[in-house]
C-alpha cells in the first residue's frame, strides 16, 4: 500500500503527517520493523528522543514519532515520511495489525476430537486434534480450540475466544468473550485448601468456580485456581503474563497487568488498572487499591492504597525504598566512619 493509504486506514488526520507539507512524499509500504533493522518499505516508530540516533541511521520508509518538533525535523531532513502522535507505540501496534494476523485454523472439527453429545457448539468453531470437551460444556461462536485442549464438565467458553494447545479449563469455569488462553495455562483447578488436624492435613473440597470476564488474556503456564466456595474472578481486559499464579478466591479488577512470575495468595482483592511487576508477591487476603503499582520482586504483606507505588520486601512506599536502598549501599562507609570495622 501507499503511505497515504496507511494514514487513512489508521485514521490519522493528514495534518499530523508529512503529507501536510510534502504531499509528493508517498512511499510504498510493505511491512513493519524495529527502527534499527528496518529497510526500504518498512514502517517503524520512535518512542522518545532517546532514540534519535537510530532515527538518523534507519532505512525505514515511514516512521511514527511523538509530537516532538526535533524528531519531526530530523525525519523530514532525512526524507522519511512520518506520522506524529501522542502515543507512537500504540499507533505502531495498530499498524502491525494491518500487516500481520495470528494464524487461525479453519472452522472444522478434527476427527480425533472427543466431544460429549451434551456439548453445545456455536457456529464456525475450530476444534483441533485430540481436543476433549466433556459433558455440559458450552462453546460460543467463532471459538478456536487448538490441539490437545481439555475442557472439563459444565465449563463455558465465550464467543471468539482462543484457547491455545495444551491448556486446560476445569469444571464450571467461565471464559468470557474475546479471551486468549495460551499454551499450558490451567484455569479453574483446585485451590490449595487444606485444614491442619492432629493427624495431618484435611483436604477442603474446592466447590467454587473461576470466571474470566471479556477480553482477558492469560499467558503460557499460568494458573488461576478456584476456591472452596464462591468464585475467583478476573476482570474485563486484564492481561496476565506467563508463569503467574493466582490463588483461590482472588478478585482482580478490570484492565490490570500481572507480569511474569507474579504470585497471589488466596483471597487477594485487586482494584482496576493495577500493575504487578515481575515476581511481585501478595500475601493472602490483602487489598491492592485501584491504580496502584507493585514493582518487581516486591513482597506485599499489608494493604496498598489506591494509586500508591510500593517496592521492596516488605513492600514500602517506592520513594522511601529508593532512599533506603541508597543508605544500604553506603552502610560499609558509614560503619568505617565510626572507627570500627565489622566482624566477620
Amino acid at each position: 500500500m501507499k503511505f497515504q493509504d496507511l494514514v487513512s486506514q489508521l485514521g490519522v488526520p493528514p495534518s499530523q503527517t508529512s503529507l501536510a507539507t510534502h504531499a509528493a512524499l508517498n512511499p510504498d509500504v510493505a511491512g513493519v520493523a524495529a527502527l534499527s533493522r528496518a529497510t526500504v518499505g518498512d514502517v517503524s516508530f520512535v518512542e522518545h528522543s532517546g532514540f534519535s540516533s537510530d532515527l538518523h541511521s534507519t532505512q525505514a520508509s515511514v516512521v511514527i514519532v511523538p509530537q516532538q518538533p526535533e524528531l519531526i525535523t530530523a525525519a523530514t531532513a532525512k526524507g522519511i515520511a512520518w506520522i506524529s502522535t501522542a502515543q507512537p507505540r500504540l499507533l505502531f501496534a495498530q499498524a502491525l495489525g494491518l500487516f500481520y494476523a495470528p494464524w487461525r485454523p479453519d472452522a472444522t472439527i478434527h476427527p480425533t476430537a472427543q466431544i460429549d453429545p451434551t456439548v453445545q457448539l456455536g457456529a464456525n468453531v475450530a476444534v483441533g486434534a485430540y481436543v476433549v470437551l466433556q459433558a455440559g460444556v458450552t462453546i460460543g461462536d467463532a471459538v478456536v480450540l487448538h490441539d490437545n485442549v481439555v475442557v472439563y464438565p459444565q465449563a463455558t467458553i465465550g464467543d471468539r475466544s482462543v484457547l491455545h494447545a495444551n491448556c486446560v479449563i476445569h469444571e464450571r469455569s467461565v471464559i468470557g468473550r474475546d479471551c486468549v488462553i495460551h499454551s499450558g495455562a490451567v484455569i479453574g483447578a483446585e485451590g490449595f485448601g487444606f485444614v491442619p488436624t492432629a493427624t495431618g492435613w484435611e483436604k477442603m473440597p474446592q466447590s467454587g468456580r473461576t470466571v474470566l470476564e471479556d477480553r482477558v488474556e492469560v499467558g503460557c503456564n499460568s494458573t488461576i485456581d478456584r476456591p472452596a466456595v464462591d468464585e475467583t474472578r478476573i476482570g474485563e481486559g486484564t492481561k496476565i503474563d506467563n508463569l503467574v499464579q493466582i490463588g483461590h478466591g482472588c478478585q482482580i479488577g478490570k484492565h490490570c497487568v500481572l507480569v511474569s512470575q507474579v504470585g497471589l495468595a488466596g483471597g487477594v482483592q485487586i482494584g482496576d488498572r493495577v500493575v504487578l511487576a515481575g515476581q511481585a508477591g501478595i500475601s493472602e487476603k490483602l487489598s491492592i487499591g485501584s491504580g496502584a503499582i507493585v514493582t518487581a520482586k516486591a513482597g506485599v504483606i499489608q494493604d496498598v492504597a489506591p494509586g500508591a507505588t510500593v517496592s521492596g520486601f516488605p513492600a514500602i512506599p517506592h520513594k522511601l525504598w529508593l532512599r533506603s536502598s541508597l543508605i544500604l549501599r553506603r552502610l560499609p562507609d558509614l560503619w568505617r566512619n565510626r572507627g570500627t570495622e565489622p566482624r566477620d
